[in-house]
């Protein structure tokens, strides 16, 4: 008969060298899936099995807890209530490999003996608390944050705190280093001691469903639509991120929108069809987002630099990732207190990963240097926002959503123009504009005709479009730019056309009311923004 250290021997052998099973498992990372809910809110339950269902997760893998209804708890409860159950649960299960020891650490919680896990993700459903309160009588200074007053804290976000479930004694005070942090080739011991967390939440139960529902939506049909980034926040570092940001979304064909000035998109500005939005520095969700019928794609990533984007999920309209995921956003990060701009998520790192096919989740692992601290990642972590190339959206086009098919052959006429086909770019913009003429291919067609001189083909163009009575919220700011092309190509009457067009819409808000008249009583040319 084994002992007991020897079958323990083994199964860490299992772990890392892929024995009874542990090989196979790993090429299906929803096999792996953990998924949390909290066993006092049915819909948190429900929520759970939902998206087990959706993404063939074994029913055994979801876990149920007990916990608090309050987004925000105390440590005490945390390490009673959720932390210590579930890393019980999951090292008798197999899922962490660990020896537990007798005495507890300055938290409160069992130490272990740590050898890794085989979690792919775990998933925290809505209902599970959101982040934990400074507990002063639990700071212990350390080397790390000697010094430093603005380390001198140990409130956290509790999806933080559980990426590090699998480690021997994490401190809490400050935060902990990420081994899987810019490590595009993690070892299997990086991989061991990082849990990577996400969450399906929002301010309502149906919104935390539908980020389940878009992602898969957005893995059938990709990203379809325009990028949008917001530059002018208050730090350099920050900008330069962007920026680079920025330039690889243009990079990879997307018809790109850069606002460079102070302040984020203005409210009348043109943001149809965000498949892609990184942005900063605002305290809540504005500009066109903000619009009452205002919704992202299936598949949009969105992300807004700012200290506190997510100390709450369970608003429409306060602060940003809660918003976000009203407004229909599939994937978004954010932090739940201060985390500083060095210790956040680095759009970069974000961007990199995912355009490389990677997923969400291993995206967000990828972008964060810090663990123990304050941000969260919001979405399915098992989603590929690039899982089909944008060859594949050429080839069956006819196939994709109406409404956004064009945005691909966009997409393609500016891979084709970055390689120096020009020509080849023009005439695919022409010959789909002939098929349908949409708004969006309008503009494409005409920038091109503008920039290789033909700016009467331009002004033809766009002068032949035909406008709907009644243009939606998310269609008002696409419209104006039709018109402010038209002003700066010098056809003043077509451009007044235009703005008579939009002024007549029903619902308009003053504030972009007043904008459009003193436009079309001036025509004013736009303030460049790019």
């Amino acid at each position: 008969m084994p002992t007991r250290a020897l079958l323990y021997c083994l199964i860490l052998l299992a772990l890392y060298t892929g024995t009874n099973g542990f090989a196979a498992a790993a090429d299906n990372p929803a096999a792996r899936v953990i998924v949390l809910a909290n066993a006092s809110q049915p819909e948190s339950i429900q929520l759970a099995r939902y998206y087990a269902m959706r993404r063939g997760i074994p029913p055994a893998n979801i876990v149920t807890l007990p916990l608090p209804a309050d987004e925000t708890i105390s440590w005490s409860v945390f390490v009673e209530s959720l932390w210590q159950p579930l890393q019980d649960e999951l090292i008798q299960r197999g899922w962490i490999a660990a020896a537990a020891a007798p005495r507890l650490d300055a938290a409160g919680r069992k130490r272990i003996t740590a050898n890794g896990h085989r979690i792919s993700y775990l998933v925290l459903c809505r209902g599970v608390p959101l982040r934990i309160n400074d507990d002063p009588a639990r700071f212990v200074e350390t080397p790390l944050i000697a010094g430093n007053d603005r380390l001198h804290t140990n409130q956290a976000s509790l999806d933080s705190e559980l990426a590090t479930l699998a480690q021997d004694d994490p401190a809490i005070n400050a935060f902990l280093p990420n081994s899987l942090f810019r490590n595009t080739s993690p070892s299997a011991r990086d991989l061991g001691q990082v849990i990577k967390v996400s969450r399906l939440d929002g301010p309502d139960a149906a919104s935390a469903r539908a980020l389940v529902d878009n992602a898969i939506e957005g893995e059938r049909t990709g990203l379809l639509g325009r990028a949008y980034v917001d530059t002018g926040g208050p730090y350099p570092e920050g900008d330069r991120w962007l920026s680079e940001v920025a330039g690889t979304l243009a990079g990879l064909g997307f018809d790109t929108e850069v606002n460079r000035a102070p302040g984020t998109f203005e409210a009348a500005d043109r943001f149809d069809a965000p498949a892609l939005y990184f942005g900063w520095y605002a305290a809540a969700l504005n500009g066109p987002m903000a619009s009452g019928d205002f919704r992202f794609p299936p598949g949009a990533v969105a992300m807004h630099i700012h200290s506190y984007s997510a100390p709450t999920l369970r608003s429409t309209n306060e602060s940003w990732v809660g918003p976000l995921v009203a407004k229909g956003v599939t994937a978004t990060v954010g932090n739940v207190f201060e985390p500083f701009l060095e210790l956040t998520h680095d759009p970069r790192l974000l961007l990199a990963m995912l355009r490389a096919g990677g997923t969400f989740g291993d995206a967000v692992a990828n972008a964060q240097p810090a663990l123990s601290w304050q941000t969260i990642a919001v979405g399915d972590p098992l989603y590929r926002p690039f899982a089909v190339s944008l060859d594949e959206q050429l080839a069956r086009r006819l196939q994709l959503p109406p409404d956004r098919m064009d945005y691909a052959v966009i997409r393609q006429s500016h891979r084709l123009e970055s390689v120096g086909n020009e020509t080849e770019a023009l005439a695919l913009l022409r010959r789909e504009f002939a098929s349908r003429s949409s708004a969006p291919l309008a503009l494409a067609l005409a920038e091109k005709l503008d920039r290789s001189g033909d700016r009467a083909g331009a002004v033809a163009t766009l002068a032949g479009l035909e406008g709907s009575a009644e243009l939606a919220p998310g269609e008002w700011g696409l419209w104006r730019a039709v018109a402010q092309k038209l002003s700066t190509l010098g056809a003043g009457e077509a451009a007044r056309g235009w703005y008579r067009r939009l002024l007549a819409t029903s619902g308009l808000p003053e504030d972009i009311r007043t904008q459009l008249e003193q436009e079309r009583a001036g025509l004013i040319d736009p303030v460049p923004r790019n």
